[in-house]
């Protein structure tokens, strides 16, 4: 298996390793479109049957556990199989568990379903980002991570979109969702030799490098708790509200397109940054202060919908930048488990994220959603200032 062109260390000019790039981004376009379009879909289709906020929330959340028994499996499946082969397999169990939902009408039976699915979404998720780092040169690092991020955007942008158009009946969204992440296998397997060695295993467990770069694993965990929390529930926070189920489809849409386009220039920005703490605290200012808003923009469609795309691209930049940091700091199996350790503090985040949200509204009422999310940027904001202020040097 080839490694992935990476600079050398005499100044030679540096090149984005575009095949590399192809496969990382068919696959990071697969999870955002199934994650976009699949978590709305299935809140909206649990509200019909009357389930709770709560349990739409625990549901929800099960996608978090799926995650972090995943991710630590990830390497090992990667070490033996491959990248390229353990990615193709991942393809394959969340295409048919995807579409198992549609014919699962117990609702217990969505919990299995879910971490079946969101598994093997983690095990894109961690092998694509790996990939994309190893293959990226240091000092394009935030672009080249700026361009996979908009995918990912454009990927949650086209879900709720397509939410939009076909609505939650029949089996029109599920067979979308799963030919997009099918789709997905063509790349992979036409750069299977471009996919990165591992190298040797590492003598560290992944869940030391949480503590190695808290900056970017705590921002990873607060936007796996408000993305999973906010499309499982915005739209129910919406409908509520007062907006149709159209409207608040369109709504998250218009959060996508903020992601999207912010990524890139931010990633830019990032280049140029010795230290990215500052700009990861500067995002989670502006998504508290978004946060915040959300109760009092709620008269006026359009006002909500510019709020959200500004606030989009603040909530998107966390993960970005803060894999860019990441990425910045090791190299091969470390790296590796590094992004392991990421997507895991990620999926913590899911899994407060939707439980917490869901049960806020159940208790506080529906401005709950706003409260609880404020809360998760509230709790970055404290740990970016905190480092910035008692690590002042990069570490």
């Amino acid at each position: 298996m080839n490694e992935a062109k990476t600079p050398d260390d005499h100044g030679h000019a540096e090149s984005i390793h575009w095949p590399s790039l192809a496969a990382a981004i068919s696959a990071i376009t697969a999870v955002g479109i199934a994650i976009g379009l699949g978590l709305p879909l299935l809140s909206i289709i649990l509200e019909k049957r009357g389930i709770s906020s709560t349990l739409i929330g625990l549901n929800s959340a099960m996608a978090g556990i799926a995650a972090m028994i995943a991710a630590p499996m990830t390497t090992w499946f990667a070490h033996r199989f491959g990248v390229a082969t353990t990615m193709l397999w991942a393809v394959v169990i969340a295409t048919a568990s995807g579409m198992g939902f549609y014919y699962a009408e117990n609702f217990w039976y969505w919990f299995p379903l879910r971490l079946f699915f969101h598994g093997a979404i983690t095990t894109l998720f961690v092998l694509s980002e790996f990939w994309i780092n190893a293959a990226a040169p240091p000092s394009r690092r935030g672009l080249v991570l700026g361009i996979y991020a908009t995918v990912l955007s454009i990927g949650f942008a086209m879900g709720p979109l397509i939410f939009s158009l076909t609505g939650s009946e029949g089996i029109v969204p599920f067979l979308i969702a799963g030919g997009a992440i099918l789709c997905a296998a063509i790349p992979i397997f036409l750069a299977r030799n471009e996919s990165p060695d591992l190298g040797e295993g590492s003598e560290h467990h992944f869940l030391r490098y949480i503590l190695l770069v808290p900056t970017a694993t705590v921002a990873a965990f607060v936007f796996g708790a408000v993305e999973a929390g906010g499309l499982s529930l915005f739209p129910i926070y919406a409908t509520r509200e007062g907006f149709t189920e159209t409207q608040a489809a369109l709504l998250l849409t218009v959060m996508g397109v903020g992601n999207m386009v912010f990524q890139i220039p931010l990633g830019m920005i990032s280049d140029r940054m010795h230290d990215r703490r500052p700009l990861l605290a500067a995002m989670a200012v502006v998504g508290l202060i978004g946060a915040l808003c959300l109760p009092l923009l709620s008269v006026s469609w359009v006002l909500m919908a510019i709020t959200l795309l500004f606030w989009g691209g603040s909530v998107s930049g966390l993960y970005t930048i803060g894999l860019t940091h990441l990425g910045s700091r090791l190299k091969g199996s470390d790296l590796a488990n590094a992004n392991a350790a990421f997507v895991f503090c990620y999926a913590m985040g899911t899994v407060g994220g939707p439980q917490g949200i869901g049960a806020a509204m159940d208790v506080s009422g529906n401005h709950g959603f706003a409260w609880a999310i404020a809360g998760f940027f509230a709790l970055y904001v404290l740990v970016s200032l905190g480092r910035l202020l008692f690590r002042p040097k990069q570490t």
